[in-house]
């Protein structure tokens, strides 16, 4: 049996070719919906020049696969409070089941070389190792080091803007994997209506355009909602750190209420913290099923912030990640906090009882309410929503709603 890193380097060797361009065209409906001059849905946000206020992705500033850790070096240097923005790109057109070579592939969706992003272009023909089937798919952009911060802190991430940079997306399900492994892709790998979507490798991939704010597929258009699937903190290990399971530290979470006017709390573990930031999605259902969301790349702009011990951040951000936004305070719960148990997804069971516990412990510490009324009130008033079931260390989040509070935290 032939292996898919094997079937990688034969197909890098060949190369893919414009594989059904004009089928997969008549199946989508959408050629030409982006392409040359005039023709494309939005304006195609290539990198721009490198400063002390914006990061680009670039073989330079990227790991792939793999997540930021002590020994890192940081590839920008900020004080606490800067605002940055990182040019973000997505692993879907580079990764090696759809050639390495997105101008190849986007190509054969109707898309011209001109609305393909450089850097992404540049990513896929570097010489940086990417091991199809052992490393994660994610292109990770960091780490940015701030200036103050040291373990113990809190690395407050304040999610300031996100703009889509190409107008088109692909959501994937490979490596067997999703919230039905074993059963999808196989039992529909022979259905004439499934050709259109499957590669070499036996993937599949859908190529969705993106219209008026919304993403289109076959029969429906849903709304675009923008954030990073990833944010996080370096790790206190020297071990490569796999960047498919979340951790304390953050990384993977994949929680989509984490858009513009979010904000996300990080325990730092090493000096600097060394942020980073990658896995830009377009749109993502809660579960994330069939393994990946609407990926598409993203200019984010983000507020850096230290904070250190009794200072303005949650009492359980201190331990464990935390978010809010306008509407909600976000307790975080994890099924395995270190990452993941041999590569083996982990109880969903596990992670709503952190969650649960993270939100107790946040009604009572910041709003001084009884642990009893505290447990009462979610369960008559909190959601608790799957975050993803698909990246070994599966995740769920709490929505707990500050209308419901007279008074707000001490912050």
């Amino acid at each position: 049996m032939v292996s898919d890193g094997a079937r990688a380097s034969e197909l890098l060797r060949n190369g893919l070719g414009r594989r059904g361009l004009f089928r997969a065209a008549a199946a989508l409906g959408v050629a030409g919906v982006v392409g040359g001059a005039g023709r494309a849905e939005a304006k195609v946000l290539q990198p721009r020049q490198r400063s002390n206020a914006y990061l680009g992705s670039s073989p330079d500033t990227v790991s792939w696969g793999f997540l930021p850790n002590r020994t890192a070096k940081p590839v920008l240097r900020v004080g606490s409070g800067s605002t940055v923005t990182v040019d973000t790109v997505s692993h879907e057109g580079i990764l090696e089941d759809q050639g390495r070579d997105p101008v190849a592939y986007f190509g054969d969706h109707g898309v011209a070389k001109n609305a393909v992003l450089k850097d992404a272009q540049a990513i896929a023909a570097s010489d940086l190792e990417h091991d199809f089937d052992a490393d994660g798919p994610h292109v990770v952009t960091g780490p940015i080091a701030v200036r103050g911060a040291r373990p113990g802190d809190v690395l407050k991430i304040d999610v300031l803007d996100l703009k889509p940079r190409v107008p088109y997306g692909v959501v994937s399900n490979r490596h067997g994997k999703g919230a039905l492994p074993g059963e999808y892709p196989e039992s529909i790998k022979d259905d004439p209506e499934t050709r259109p979507y499957l590669n070499e490798f036996q993937n599949i991939s859908v190529f969705t355009p993106v219209k008026r704010g919304h993403g289109v597929m076959p029969g429906v258009r849903f709304p675009l909602s923008p954030f990073m699937g990833i944010m996080g903190v370096a790790t206190d290990t020297a071990e490569r750190v796999h960047s498919v399971p979340p951790t304390i530290a953050g990384g993977n979470l994949d929680i989509n209420e984490l858009g513009v006017g979010s904000t996300l709390y990080l325990p730092v573990q090493v000096p600097e913290a060394l942020f980073f930031v990658g896995d830009p999605h377009y749109a993502q259902g809660d579960g994330e099923v069939a393994l990946t969301a609407l990926e598409g790349s993203l200019r984010g702009t983000f507020r850096l912030t230290v904070i250190k011990p009794g200072g303005k951040a949650p009492e359980v951000a201190f331990e464990y990640p935390f978010a809010e936004d306008d509407e909600y305070w976000i307790p975080i719960g994890l099924s395995d906090p270190d990452g993941g148990v041999g590569g083996q997804v982990t109880s969903l069971d596990v992670a709503m009882k952190v969650a649960v516990r993270n939100a107790i412990a946040f009604l009572h510490e910041e709003l001084r309410m009884p642990k009893a009324v505290a447990y009462a009130y979610l369960s008559a008033a909190a959601d608790f929503e799957v975050s993803q079931v698909v990246d070994r260390t599966t995740g769920i989040h709490a929505l707990i709603r500050k209308a419901d509070f007279d008074r707000r935290p001490g912050r």
